[in-house]
């Protein structure tokens, strides 16, 4: 009787041991995000320059070297293709923005975007309280995939970029309106990207709704 117990212990013990060896903890999940931004990067030939180096040079990035700032308190990596025509949001302003926008999964390579249909842009609600920004989707791709009836939040990493743009419309052939990409952490992200411990690529265009 004791050999038979002793031997479903041992069995019991291989199984937990396999059990744990098949969980993939958080520590892990954050490598493969790692990784998976690291390989992006150098992939795609990015060449990746500090916060200091942006602001030394104006708060710009070389589109021709494929520079992308990485911010150190967000994790976001983030290159200002156009910083866009019109002004920065000011303190206390809200506004409606017409958003283009790509989005890929870095780990599965899913694509969400709204580029297919010119006339169906995304409709972005944004505020700026001091240097905070807040903003939802309340019409659009993002909405659909990941909002309410309503709106969806935009993830932390979306709106790094107003600290660094103009917001407005183009008014002739030599105007263009802001432009960015973004490589947005999981900690920065969506709803998904925060389950699932994914990164994900971003390019984006903003246009106002309607001038001040």
């Amino acid at each position: 009787m004791r050999k038979a117990i002793m031997i479903l212990l041992v069995f019991g013990c291989l199984f937990s041991m396999v059990g744990c060896n098949d969980y993939e903890t958080y520590g892990d999940q954050k490598e493969k995000e790692r990784n998976a931004i690291s390989k992006f990067i150098s992939d795609s030939a990015i060449v990746v320059i500090s916060e200091t180096d942006f602001h030394a040079k104006g708060d710009v990035t070389d589109v021709a070297k494929n520079e992308f700032v990485y911010m150190n308190n967000t994790g976001v990596y983030m290159q200002i293709v156009r910083k866009g025509v019109g002004t920065p949001l000011q303190d206390g302003e809200n506004a409606n923005l017409l958003v283009r926008i790509f989005e890929l999964c870095l780990m599965d390579t899913t694509v969400i975007t709204n580029d297919y249909d010119i006339y169906d842009p995304d409709v972005m609600s944004i505020k700026r309280t001091g240097k905070t920004y807040t903003a939802s989707f309340t019409s659009g791709v993002m909405k659909n995939a990941y909002g309410s009836s309503t709106a969806a939040s935009v993830p932390a990493g979306l709106l790094v970029p107003f600290a660094y743009i103009n917001v407005g419309r183009e008014r002739s052939d030599e105007d263009r309106i802001a432009k960015v990409r973004l490589i947005v952490p999981h900690t920065q992200g969506h709803t998904i990207a925060s389950s699932y411990v994914y990164p994900y690529y971003y390019e984006m265009t903003f246009q106002r709704t309607n001038d001040l």
